[in-house]
Parts: C-alpha cells; structure tokens; sequence
C-alpha cells in the first residue's frame, strides 16, 4: 500500500511547505534589494535627494565618499574612516553605525544562503510525493503571494507615516540611540538623507511585487507541470485492484 505519510497533506510535508513559502520570500527580498546597494542607483538617488547641498561636497567629493562607504559595507573591512583631506567623513558613532549596518547585511547574506540551500533540497527531494513537485511550486506560489500582499500593505502604511515604519525598522535591527543623527552637523545623514531612504523604499517595494508576481506565475506554469494524478506505484496498486474486482465478479 502507498505511505500515506508521504503524502503532500501528511504533518511533515506541510512544516516543509511553511519552511519553503518562507525560504521564497527571504530570497525575493534579498535578490529585490541587490540592484539597490551599488554606486550608480546610491549616486543617482543621492543627487535627488539634494545630498551635494547637505554636505557642501563637490560632486567628485561626493561619489568618492559614498563609493568608500559602499565598499566598506559591502566588501570590508568595515572601517568606514574614509577621509577629505585628511579629516575623517564620520565620526565615531556614524562609524559604529555603519558597522552595526554592516553586520544586519552579513545576516542577511547568511540568512539568505541558508534558505536557499533549503530551496534547493526541498526541490530535489520530494520526487516520492504523490503528487510530484507540485506541492513544492503551490508553496512558492504562497510565499511570493504573501510577501507581496505584506509589502502592498506596508506600502499603504508608508504612505501616511513612512517616518514610523523608518523608525520601527530601525529599532528592530539597531540599539536604542544608535542610529539617530543631526542632519546641521553629521555627515551620515546628510550624505542619505531622508528623501533618500523614502524613494529607495518605495522604488523596491515595487521592484518586490513585481518579482512575486514574476515567482508566482512561473511557479505555477511548474506547478502544471509537474501535478501527476498517481505516483507510479500507486497506478500499479490501482491496476491491480481493479483486476481483482474484475475477476471477484466474474
């Protein structure tokens, strides 16, 4: 007889299926922000934002500065003592920032390294389903639905308080106090300063929905694709059972 806890609906396929919705949308997050974390959207986006009058930079000061900082956050050593003639950019707790900054980054990388290994074994592994794949490609389908309903309402929220939701995030990741800066006096925020954050915010919530709707379609074209009415061997047990109903009536 077929082990019916295999089965897509059994209790452990299903914590499965919860682990790989949530394993999809840590990898669209990460994958939606990636574009954004590089000199020409930072530079693009800093210029918008009025940065050149913040800081008082020439516009070459201003790429170097923010080309060092990236570097630094992205690539190491974390230091951030980037330097105009001769004299720090940042002071001691913009620096201590960043590296807090940098380190919510390092978490992301292994966050997202982690669930994606767990992507990739959970594909490869439910092939003795009865149903094939396709319960892997619905719970893709779900993580990708759920983000992207999670960030439309989140992006109605920003709407009306996007200073509230900048400050929840930050108390989430950061120490109390760690993260707040005079913008007449510290360059941090005047290098990113406001409007900075809140059109990066809202230029990748757009990038993220559309993403999920992008997983979302695919996963279900895969889904079709691999839903099978039996598994082999219970199309075996069927043939045979319905034989031997033949020949108990005749």
């Amino acid at each position: 007889m077929t082990d019916r806890s295999t089965e897509p609906h059994a209790a452990g396929p299903r914590a499965i299926a919860a682990l790989v919705a949530v394993a999809t949308a840590v990898v669209i997050v990460t994958a939606s922000l990636l574009p954004f974390v590089n000199p020409v959207w930072v530079g693009f986006e800093q210029r918008r934002a009025e940065a050149l009058a913040w800081t008082g930079f020439s516009d070459a000061d201003l790429t170097t500065v923010t080309n060092a900082i990236l570097a630094d956050l992205l690539l190491g050593p974390g230091a951030f003592d980037v330097a105009l003639d001769g004299e720090p950019v940042l002071n001691d707790r913009e620096r201590g920032h960043m590296r807090d900054v940098r380190t919510a980054f390092l978490g992301l990388w292994a966050l997202t390294a982690a669930v994606a290994v767990i992507l990739v074994v959970a594909w490869r592994g439910p092939t003795r389903l009865r149903h094939g794949r396709a319960w892997f490609w619905l719970a893709v389908r779900r993580g990708a639905g759920g983000l992207a309903i999670a960030v439309v309402g989140l992006g109605a929220v920003a709407l009306f308080a996007f200073d509230v939701l900048f400050e929840v995030f930050h108390r989430l990741l950061f120490a109390g106090g760690s993260y707040t800066f005079d913008p007449a006096t510290e360059r941090l925020v005047q290098l990113f300063p406001f409007r900075f954050w809140q059109e990066t915010a809202i230029v990748v919530g757009a990038v993220i929905v559309l993403v999920c709707g992008a997983v979302t379609l695919a996963a279900r074209r895969a889904g079709d694709a691999a839903t099978v009415r039996f598994a082999p061997e219970e199309r075996g047990e069927r043939a045979v059972g319905a034989t031997a109903d033949t020949g108990a009536r005749s």
